[in-house]
């Protein structure tokens, strides 16, 4: 248990702390106008204020990757905690305050647009496949997700398809909607439900005494169980996710004030930081140790111990409070989702969006291969997505880095993170099943290779770019409104 609430204290002593320096290396100008004013369509340029901002962007960013991916990340034993702590604060909370903040200074432009202007032209086609890709995926899992645990919830009694033909239902007006109109009215409701449940359980784990595991030298982790590369593509959402960098530029493009970022996209972070922990804590210390989890895992995947979680901890009642809290989760993330691919692909055609029949043109494809999609075993999706996943968080990191390269300030704090995730993305697509299969030494060996070899080409474009006078941001210098 100590370990548990210390590396509590941990996440929100970095929001504090290294959050407070990461604004401070990026330099918030607090009268610069944001995109939600010098772009405002009413549609996506939309502004609101700081709180349901934050609410959006928890909701948008948390699907079940922080409850999902530490249930299973739970059976590499306390390591986990060390992971979501460290990769929390170093890593996944500055991919996205920067990928916001940087999408905050360039009109609200998504990632694609964002690694094309920093990365090169080059970059633009494979990033926008990559981001697609991945958003595609997002959408698909967290419309099959709810409707299990939804299934669950009601006893079988409503059929898996009418569950998810109503999830699609709402994914289509909320992907087609203005922000303001469904997205901004209901994930305050969303939020609160999403905190209580967290909460909820966290006090049942303090209360009732649940047995965590300590961090120590003999109880590191399992016997015989490998950490590296898979634990951080198990642990993805609560700690480093590059899906943030697709769903940051939603709420750049609502946000009223610079100096409202570090909330915004690092506290929110941490925020998912804190639910992931809470989690894992749960899975490891409810089921009589790994094996335990092992058997419930294989009984009914993530899914049935959330379910167990919550009636253990707050009873019935409150345990299907509880239940609908993580049902929320992916609901708010496959909306966004496809939601962010509608926008991208409008970006890279530049196809305006304020008609909604141009929305509609865009959409409807999507959908269509969506519904092609779920048919795909499970398994195999979530592996492609976490690979895609951790593969984009790389290309986000590394647009930060390169912002901060060309404007001479500490590149170090997305470069470090950035490099680290290369190595582990590559020598896991390299050794895994649904990769090239090499032996895990071979996989290493290749994988650093391949770090050096972007390294140095990163550096040969930073250095043009900066020989260039590449321009770090919009020029809004004209703009006659008032922020």
């Amino acid at each position: 248990m100590i370990t548990f609430l210390v590396c509590i204290a941990l996440l929100i002593l970095g929001y504090f702390t290294y959050g407070k320096f990461v604004e401070k290396v990026f330099g918030v100008n607090v009268e610069r106008p944001t995109p939600a004013y010098t772009h405002g369509d009413g549609v996506d340029y939309v502004p609101m204020n700081v709180t349901r901002n934050s609410l959006i962007q928890l909701l948008n960013i948390a699907g079940t990757g922080p409850i999902f991916g530490p249930i299973m990340g739970a059976l590499y034993g306390p390591v986990a905690f060390i992971w979501i702590v460290v990769g929390c604060i170093f890593a996944g909370a500055v991919h996205d305050y920067l990928t916001g903040m940087i999408s905050l200074r360039n009109k609200g432009a998504h990632l694609p647009e964002l690694a094309t202007k920093f990365l090169g032209k080059a970059m633009k086609h494979v990033v926008n496949a990559f981001a697609l890709l991945l958003l595609l995926l997002v959408g698909t899992v967290f419309v099959t997700t709810p409707a299990d645990l939804l299934y669950v919830l009601m006893d079988g009694k409503v059929p898996i398809l009418i569950l998810v033909g109503a999830i699609f239902l709402y994914y289509i007006l909320a992907t087609l909607m203005p922000i303001d109109k469904i997205i901004g009215r209901l994930y305050p409701y969303f939020g609160a439900l999403l905190i209580i449940s967290a909460v909820g359980v966290f006090i049942g784990l303090l209360v009732k005494g649940a047995p965590i595991p300590e961090i120590s030298l003999k109880n590191f982790h399992p016997d015989n169980t490998p950490i590296f590369p898979l634990i951080f593509f198990t642990i993805t959402c609560g700690a480093l996710s590059g899906f943030h960098a697709t769903q940051s530029p939603i709420i750049s493009r609502t946000t009223e004030n610079e100096r409202q970022g570090r909330k915004i996209f690092y506290g929110m972070m941490i925020a998912e930081g804190i639910i992931a922990m809470i989690w894992a804590a749960a899975a490891m210390s409810l089921f009589d140790g790994y094996g335990g989890l092992k058997e419930m895992l294989a009984a009914g995947g993530p899914g049935l111990v959330v379910s167990e979680v919550s009636k253990m901890m707050l009873g019935g009642i409150g345990g299907t409070l509880a239940v609908l809290g993580v049902v929320v989760l992916p609901i708010t993330s496959g909306d966004t989702a496809f939601r962010s691919a509608r926008m991208i692909i409008a970006e890279y055609l530049n196809y305006a969006q304020k008609k909604l029949t141009s929305r509609l043109w865009i959409a409807i494809p999507l959908f269509a291969i969506s519904i092609v999609l779920t048919q795909i075993d499970f398994n195999i999706l979530w592996r492609y997505f976490s690979w895609a996943n951790q593969t984009t968080a790389v290309i986000a990191l590394f647009v930060g880095a390169m912002y901060l390269y060309v404007a001479k300030k500490n590149y170090f704090i997305a470069l470090i993170p950035g490099t680290f995730i290369l190595v582990m993305v590559l020598a896991y697509i390299l050794n895994a099943p649904i990769g090239f299969r090499l032996p895990m030494n071979i996989a290493w060996v290749g994988s650093a290779i391949g770090t050096v070899i972007l390294l140095a080409l990163f550096f040969r474009a930073a250095n043009k770019n900066l020989a260039n006078n590449l321009p770090l941001e919009e020029d809004v210098s004209d703009w006659k409104g008032v922020a």
